[in-house]
């Protein structure tokens, strides 16, 4: 196997471990919410004026997708919708108290796992970290212009 491919495999080996190790917990929180529903609200609540467009473009998800997902929401209560005094066609999205306090939850979660692994990013150097940052913001370029060849929004 060479170095792309051990990079490539790492990565997955990576995600797929987190996802492995974060996931009953996840699931026991957030009981009841599904992952596209909790990663919705979560753009919601660190973006103002979010709206099927912004949300699918972030979640690399088709409108449609996220309009059912915006639906299931509102029907739970988690998300409210507004329109702008100034702009009465476009629908936006923003947390309710309920929708709030998942948030919340979500947040504090990550905080844990991040708690969890700050041993291992202690030990890496600011040099290490650049590297590390150049290498993924140029990977996630060319990801992106393969999108766009695609006629995917980026």
């Amino acid at each position: 196997m060479d170095k792309k491919e051990q990079v490539m495999t790492g990565f997955r080996d990576l995600f797929n471990k987190m996802v492995w190790l974060n996931k009953t917990k996840m699931e026991i929180q957030l009981e009841g919410h599904k992952p596209s529903e909790v990663h919705c609200m979560e753009f919601i609540g660190r973006h103002a004026d979010s709206n099927v467009t912004r949300l699918a473009e972030s979640l690399y998800m088709t409108s449609g997708a996220i309009s059912k997902i915006t639906k299931k929401l509102l029907q739970k209560g988690l998300i409210e919708s507004y329109r702008k005094p100034d702009n009465k066609k476009e629908i936006y999205f923003r947390l309710t108290r309920q929708g709030e306090e998942v948030y919340r939850i979500h947040e504090e979660l990550h905080r844990e796992f991040r708690e969890r692994d700050q041993a291992v990013f202690e030990e890496v150097t600011e040099e290490q970290f650049d590297g590390m940052l150049r290498f993924i913001e140029k990977y996630s370029s060319h990801l992106d212009a393969e999108i766009k060849k695609q006629g995917q929004p980026t």
